[in-house]
């Protein structure tokens, strides 16, 4: 099972919902005003610009916010394991890139040492 939601390419958000924000990829997400938003999304301009990955790991551990962090842009399948780790909660996959292969990311990589957004204790330290 995929813990990240997958959204099919070319949903996007009414730019008139007060529920979703749209967060620039230059933007401190320490600063953004959250009162009233569901939905945060992030976007990947390109698969090599990683400041989204930051963006989501603050909102969830710093800003404590609980709603749906979505990533947008330039979305690969081999990343989504660390978009979940980060703190993303969905995902609007490239166009042209199969659902499917995301299964098999989350099978492949189960399990982890290290601390992240989801778990925040390192393995040697869970009980």
């Amino acid at each position: 099972m995929i813990p990240l939601q997958l959204i099919a390419a070319g949903s996007a958000a009414p730019e008139d919902d007060p529920r979703v924000l749209v967060l620039a990829n230059d933007a401190d997400p320490m600063e953004a005003s959250l009162e009233g938003v569901e939905r945060i999304e992030l976007n990947f301009p390109k698969f090599t610009d990683g400041r989204a990955f930051s963006q989501a790991y603050l909102l969830r551990r710093r800003r404590k916010f609980t709603g749906d962090i979505r990533a947008t842009g330039d979305v690969l399948i081999d990343q989504l394991v660390q978009m979940y780790r980060t703190g993303f909660s969905s995902a609007v996959l490239k166009e042209g890139k199969d659902p499917v292969e995301a299964e098999r990311q989350f099978t492949r990589y189960a399990a982890f040492y290290q601390a992240d957004a989801r778990v925040p204790q390192p393995h040697f330290a869970r009980g």
